[in-house]
């Protein structure tokens, strides 16, 4: 007797974002095996991330055959003056479309360009290690030395604007003591309640190396690379410890990254050596939980630290509602999608990007995101890379549909998609854990390419979505069987939108294997 055709329904395709982590067999289909130049948008669907423009036109004359911007600062002075500073080539940057070299001290010298950059009572500090701190004084172009009289400021590789001081660590000869600047005073470190905490009988693994600097809900919170202290009454630091000490401490997880750490107003995201995390206070209990953000990637994360030789960049962004983390030897940007955790173990969902390559990143005051490339400065925005289009691509794990033991043979696709009627789709489909995918390539405006060996297309459009935008609902026929099925879908994104909102499969299930 003939089976009955089936309809099997992916909705919300890759709406959990990216599992490396566990075997894909039986595995919910709303994870991806692959979701790259991606976001999980506001309504779960897998949509294109924007692209970037370009807001430096002067950048290859600068930066010759530098790496790129590799430190970008939006300084906002008391007035409501804005002065991007940017960094690379070993020069100091103000300017946004042009790129200006600031005024360095005389007989001044820039080896690097991995400058902690922070605002500090309507003043501008440049650290890091091996170099003298230097300022710039209310968004001055000409910038001077760090100095209170004959002390120069820590020669610090971190640098944290909190509580109403400056706090710096990881020196070049010291990385387990951190220093505090004079209240309201970011160049006295030697007088007024200036001072310094030696670390060496604190770590919790007997010894460890400080990374990076947070204030959170009046902690101090003190990443080391293996572990991490928190010490309260961080806004009346002293040698007294009865109102500066020791609250707590981490052992066996720390921080690898300087520029990972990341405040998104009740949390702090930092990447350690076994993926992203969250330290989250209860402030009801006085505890502080971290959570696994990068669960369903971690060993991806880790293979990426391990090959990265450069420092690693991050942002966040309120607006966009994620966080970035990238690598840029290995060309590769993750983001997690920061709207909520998918279980208690405090994953979040994850894409990744490619063709980016970001050096650096600075989320501005009007929550506009700049990008330092090795082209210069540009802009998280619109549907372009620059002036070229860029491919997303979504590929499921395989699908067995509930009938792990039954032969699939797949009849029809009906794909509902929010795209450009421009916007050219190749749908994939392949049966039995294969790389070796069919494909039909179309776009919307009715010109179809039959690169695929099997099936034909047909198109119709239901109803406008946005300008320019519609609601496409694409029908095309498969063949082929297998006992399970990966499905995959690739659109060169090019000025629009993109996202996935259904998969509906017409399917007839075979004999038993």
């Amino acid at each position: 007797m003939a089976q009955k055709l089936q309809n099997i329904t992916v909705a919300a395709p890759g709406f959990f974002g990216l599992n490396t982590m566990d075997s894909p067999i039986g595995l919910n289909p709303s994870f991806a095996a692959i979701a790259d130049n991606c976001v999980i948008d506001q309504y779960g669907r897998v949509g294109a991330r924007k692209g970037w423009s370009a807001v430096s036109s002067n950048g290859s004359s600068v930066l010759g055959s530098s790496r790129g911007i590799e430190a970008v600062h939006e300084f906002v002075a008391r007035d409501g003056t804005k002065t991007i500073f940017s960094a690379g080539n070993n020069k100091i940057f103000t300017g946004t479309t042009t790129l200006v070299e600031v005024t360095l001290p005389v007989g001044y010298t820039v080896t690097a360009n991995n400058w902690k950059i922070v605002t500090f009572n309507n003043d501008v500090y440049f650290s890091q290690r091996e170099h003298v701190t230097l300022k710039s004084v209310a968004g001055s172009t000409t910038l001077i030395e760090s100095k209170d009289g004959t002390h120069y400021a820590p020669q610090a590789n971190e640098v944290l604007a909190a509580y109403g001081r400056l706090w710096a660590a990881d020196l070049s000869n010291n990385n387990y003591t951190v220093y505090w600047s004079d209240l309201l005073d970011g160049s006295n470190w030697h007088g007024g309640s200036s001072g310094s905490l030696d670390l060496t009988l604190v770590w919790p693994t007997g010894f460890d190396q400080i990374v990076s600097l947070a204030g959170h809900n009046g902690f101090l919170i003190i990443f080391g690379k293996k572990s991490i202290v928190i010490y309260s009454g961080a806004d009346t630091p002293s040698s007294d410890t009865a109102t500066f000490k020791l609250q707590d401490t981490v052992e066996g997880v720390g921080c690898v990254a300087r520029d990972s750490v990341q405040h998104t107003g009740t949390d702090i995201i930092f990447l350690s050596d076994s993926g992203v995390r969250s330290f989250g206070r209860t402030v009801q209990e006085k505890s502080m939980p971290m959570r696994d953000i990068s669960k369903n990637v971690r060993n991806d994360i880790t293979n990426a630290i391990l090959a990265q030789t450069s420092p690693i960049k991050s942002a966040y962004s309120e607006d966009e509602a994620f966080y970035l983390l990238a690598f840029s030897e290995s060309n590769l940007v993750y983001c997690f999608d920061m709207r909520g955790p998918l279980d208690e173990s405090g994953a979040h969902r994850v894409t990744t990007w490619t063709a980016v390559d970001p050096l650096s990143f600075a989320v501005l005051e009007d929550k506009s995101i700049y990008i330092g490339k090795d082209s210069g400065i540009v802009k998280y925005t619109g549907y372009l890379d620059g002036t070229a289009s860029y491919q997303l691509s979504y590929f499921s794990n395989p699908l067995d549909f509930g009938s792990a033991a039954n032969l699939k043979f797949l009849k029809k696709f009906n794909l509902t998609l929010i795209s450009s009627p421009t916007t050219a789709v190749t749908l994939n489909w392949g049966y039995d854990y294969t790389d070796s995918y069919t494909k039909q390539a179309f776009n919307f405006s009715g010109t179809v390419a039959n690169i695929a060996e099997y099936g034909t297309s047909e198109y119709n459009t239901t109803a406008e979505y946005t300008k320019g935008t519609l609601i496409q609902t694409p029908k095309v026929n498969s063949s082929g069987s297998g006992e399970v099925v990966t499905i995959g879908i690739e659109a060169q994104i090019n000025s629009s939108e993109f996202s996935i909102q259904k998969i509906d499969i017409h399917a007839l299930l075979g004999r038993l294997i």
